[in-house]
């Protein structure tokens, strides 16, 4: 895996008539549906989002200043939003299906519906990544994993390559 400047594998995405397409090497849909089960599994198990900084950034608070009033908002929102941004990583995972299965590099289409929830859903595991090595903002380093560092940047590849082919 990796970026494609620094040797890796990755084909950035292109837009393909009405569809956008990547090609995944195995081990990197197989990493890509992982991440994104444990993000759905993550924002379905109504762990206290204050124990969790990777929970606090997906679902944070609405009103930072009011513990109250985002309790409530949280009680009105917390469940549509985890149920949204599940599905959202479910979408990753069916799209991926096959090439994590293959043994050779695949192409992965998408449509323009399942391309917004990738995004959406890349942003999130981008978040919980951060929020693991201790990133707060940009120009933040982190900590020092070389393995989280490595997928955030290469997350941030895929995802920018099909951002700029929705913005195309």
């Amino acid at each position: 895996m990796g970026h494609p400047r620094q040797g890796g594998r990755v084909k950035a995405f292109r837009r393909s008539r009405h569809q956008f397409v990547a090609v995944f090497e195995p081990v990197e849909a197989e990493t890509l549906s992982l991440l994104a089960n444990q993000l759905a599994e993550l924002v379905g198990s109504r762990a206290d989002h204050d124990s969790d900084p990777a929970l606090a950034r997906l679902l944070p608070d609405a009103y930072p200043d009011d513990v109250e009033a985002s309790a409530e908002f949280r009680r009105f929102t917390a469940d549509d939003l985890a149920s949204r941004k599940s599905a959202n990583a479910r979408r990753i995972v069916a799209d991926l299906a096959t090439a994590a299965r293959a043994s050779s590099p695949t192409a992965v289409k998408v449509d323009a519906q399942s391309a917004q929830a990738w995004v959406r859903s890349l942003t999130d595991i981008r978040l919980t990544i951060a929020a693991r090595l201790g990133i707060e903002a940009d120009g933040d380093l982190g900590s020092e994993d070389p393995v989280l560092l490595d997928l955030y940047d290469w997350l941030g590849f895929v995802q920018g390559s099909l951002v700029d082919c929705l913005d195309h």
